[in-house]
């Protein structure tokens, strides 16, 4: 039996176990790291800045509530590598008898709502202040009976430039993605955070032309991330972009951001909650655009666009904004995209666009099934 069979039947019995634990990858390495954590040993701080002095692996939502609460998994059982990963004795891990308490009931939009949503959306975006708002839906897909280890493992293999996950955990459930938008890294002295925004599918041909609303959609992410530098005194930094970052099916507009770690030594969880939600999964100015999304959509988010990855870990950050993600159900795929209008958008090219950031998942969905 190779490495990959091997770690395709631990990832199922994990599951089975329903064990709480945090799987990954991380964009351009494929190392995999394993957390698990006890149920006693998971921590719900109240607030982003909470996260200050801790150390594990976070699972943020896009708003924190009673029922998506913010998730810290304690590092029990850390392993790096297939090989470490495969070394533990799955019958040691305790089960965990209490089923998950993900959310079972998810509104899925037509398209014909749809556009007609993105068609008010450009209508108050031309006659308000509101510069930009991201607006999102849940595709759904059913689900046969095939291997989540499979699964995992597929689209591990299929989107190497990407932060590959699968975690487990109360209050949340299953979910897994492919995300390429990184929140905040840190490499050595330095941490680096990027704005990203502006979708085409991806190609073959050498070049990528950007047309004015994704090159104007992008320019509103950088300006809020000067924005909160300024509040933060960060001072210097470089940055490099905009270019294209291929990711799974598509393609993004990016440009990335890289200043002295000691600027926030001891204030990094109130810069994530400073950070979080970018205009790349909110809108601009922040605030019109989260109470307008409050309005016009009807699902819950839930963990789609917040954030997640290993926090403090060997002293390292590597936090991604979650994108490309779906919440497992028994029965149900849900997939979570959005796009962002602004007053240049269309609404058919619009739905168009949420299509392309699903086939991501979709792809290595119908991969295995």
């Amino acid at each position: 039996m190779s490495d990959k069979e091997k770690l395709i039947l631990f990832i199922d019995k994990l599951l089975e176990k329903n064990c709480s634990f945090a799987l990954w990858s991380v964009p351009g390495d494929s190392t995999l790291e394993l957390l698990i954590s006890c149920q006693e040993a998971l921590i719900y701080p109240r607030q982003f800045n909470r996260l200050n002095g801790q150390e594990g692996f976070v699972f943020a939502p896009y708003h924190i509530s009673e029922t998506t609460p913010l998730i810290l998994l304690k590092p029990d059982i850390y392993k790096t590598g297939i090989q470490q990963i495969l070394r533990l004795d799955i019958e040691t891990i305790p089960r965990c008898q209490k089923k998950n308490e993900g959310c079972q009931s998810h509104f899925i939009i037509d398209k014909e709502d749809y556009l007609n949503d993105i068609s008010e959306t450009v209508h108050t975006i031309k006659n308000t202040k509101l510069s930009k708002a991201i607006v999102s839906r849940i595709i759904p897909v059913k689900r046969n009976e095939e291997s989540l280890g499979k699964l995992y493992v597929q689209l591990l293999n299929q989107t190497p430039n990407a932060f590959v996950y699968l975690v487990n955990l109360p209050k949340a459930g299953i979910w897994m993605g492919a995300t390429p938008e990184i929140l905040l890294k840190s490499e050595g002295k330095t941490l680096e955070t990027v704005s990203l925004a502006g979708t085409q599918a991806r190609h073959n041909k050498k070049e990528y032309a950007w047309n004015t609303k994704d090159i104007e959609e992008q320019a509103f992410v950088s300006r809020y991330l000067l924005d909160v530098f300024y509040q933060f005194n960060i001072h210097p930094y470089t940055t490099r972009g905009p270019e294209t970052l291929e990711s799974g099916k598509v393609a993004h507009l990016v440009t990335s951001f890289q200043f002295a770690k000691k600027k926030l030594e001891d204030s990094l969880g109130d810069f994530i909650a400073e950070l979080h939600p970018t205009p790349a999964v909110c809108g601009y100015p922040k605030q019109k655009a989260d109470k307008f999304i409050r309005q016009i959509e009807k699902h819950d988010r839930r963990y789609y666009s917040g954030f997640l990855g290993p926090w403090q870990l060997k002293d390292s950050v590597r936090l991604f904004v979650n994108l490309r993600c779906m919440e497992i159900l028994p029965q149900q795929y849900m997939l979570y995209s959005g796009g962002g209008i602004t007053s240049r958008s269309v609404p058919e090219q619009e739905w168009e666009e949420t299509n392309n950031k699903a086939k991501t998942l979709l792809s290595a969905i119908e991969a295995i099934q």
